[in-house]
């Protein structure tokens, strides 16, 4: 399969469906938080609903690893796609015949983020037995690309459709998606996975460790994945703080909000672009030091701007969306060159839980601090602390010889 003249046709194939599922997913998951709004006006309601959609697949990432590890990758992201979709054709087909109460809201939530902890690794770790080594930092920038497109079009398209139709339509459309995903996947030959333990009992505990004993060996690897969820901390409650510094710092309205979040997601498309066609820079601490340097410049020139500032925000948007991919891309085309295939799916389920579960108390803690200091000195302390991760890297021995060693 890594035969330079079909791995591309294969992966761009995989890829593309994946990306029409993850495009009808955000449609969804926007419609979902304005039908929560509009019904229940309660921002307690919108945390549950958040809580609902990320922590299960943060607590049960571990476990899923170990599936993913004993089954073909390709069969675990169909079954997780058909369980989505299943729950969500339960729920459109509630919605027509009545009102849907919240509890079955949350509940699907709840089902689509458990089969996104079996999908999201399985995918990662299907990767590296489709394209070439040399060729993973470049598919992780592609991969990302989709990504990222799917953030700038959803919510306009989302918004278009929650004005049209009615929810359970919406819902609908997202279990087409997640079909049309299946249907490629079954229509691709890909390499077929065979751990060999498909008929031994599973010790779930034994292979997590087993998962975690693998990561730690790989010391530059370890540390990375410590200062990953640093960076989630720091880097997650960023998103959620967007509208408050456009509307309450800034003195800005709706559109000011919308605007500085597109401008953010179009930078990661574009950072996620070029990360695809170039590859990044051979030595991959430049590209960690690269990635958290811009952040780090972007949030603290940020945190310095007066209330008429608006203007260079919407420009310090764009840096901080175009340089997360090169932390991300590198980190995981690292993990798909390191970690043996055996050992794939726990590793990235466990790394992703990781950083999953740093993301309430990244918001927790960025409430806090942003309610005491304000939420201008919030951004620009962040800036702060991203760029002294970028002087651990360097000063972490294991990272500076990230390209030296560990690879298998």
């Amino acid at each position: 399969m890594n035969d330079k003249k079909s791995w591309a046709r294969t992966f761009f194939a995989v890829w593309g469906g994946q990306s029409i599922s993850l495009l009808t997913s955000s449609i969804v998951q926007f419609a979902i938080v304005w039908y929560i709004t509009q019904k229940t006006d309660s921002p307690a309601m919108l945390s549950l609903a958040s809580l609902m959609a990320f922590l299960p697949q943060g607590i049960l990432g571990p476990f899923a690893g170990v599936l993913i590890d004993r089954y073909d990758r390709k069969r675990v992201m169909i079954l997780s796609d058909l369980c989505i979709a299943a729950a969500g054709f339960f729920l459109a087909v509630w919605g027509m015949f009545g009102e849907l109460p919240m509890w079955a809201v949350m509940s699907v939530l709840a089902v689509r983020s458990i089969g996104s902890a079996f999908h999201t690794p399985a995918a990662q770790a299907l990767t590296p037995s489709i394209a070439p080594e040399e060729m993973l930092t470049k598919c992780a920038g592609y991969s990302q690309s989709f990504q990222s497109a799917s953030l700038i079009v959803s919510p306009a398209l989302a918004s278009i459709l929650f004005a049209v139709w009615k929810l359970p339509f919406i819902i609908l459309l997202d279990v087409g998606g997640a079909l049309i995903a299946v249907f490629i996947l079954m229509g691709i030959r890909l390499p077929e996975y065979h751990p060999g333990k498909e008929t031994e009992m599973p010790n779930v505990l034994r292979e997590i460790k087993e998962g975690f004993l693998v990561l730690k060996k790989q010391r530059a690897l370890f540390a990375l994945t410590a200062i990953s969820c640093i960076f989630g901390l720091l880097y997650a409650p960023i998103n959620a703080l967007f509208p408050l510094m456009s509307m309450s710092y800034f003195q800005g309205t709706a559109f000011h909000a919308g605007l500085s979040e597109s401008l953010f997601s179009i930078g990661l498309l574009l950072g996620s672009l070029l990360l695809g066609i170039w590859g990044g820079f051979r030595n991959r601490l430049y590209m960690l030091i690269l990635s958290f340097g811009i952040m780090g410049l972007a949030l603290t020139g940020t945190g310095l701007l007066p209330p008429g500032g608006f203007v260079w925000f919407a420009v310090f948007a764009v840096f901080m969306g175009a340089s997360a991919p090169y932390f991300t891309g590198t980190y995981m085309a690292l993990l798909q060159e390191r970690i043996a295939p055996d050992y794939l799916g726990r590793v990235f389920s466990l790394s992703g839980s990781l950083m999953m579960l740093s993301t309430p108390l990244g918001l927790l803690a960025s409430g806090l601090f942003a309610e005491w200091l304000g939420i201008e000195r919030w951004f620009g302390l962040s800036g702060i602390l991203i760029l002294f991760l970028a002087a651990v890297c360097v000063l972490t021995p294991s990272i500076r010889r990230i390209d030296k060693e560990g690879k298998r």
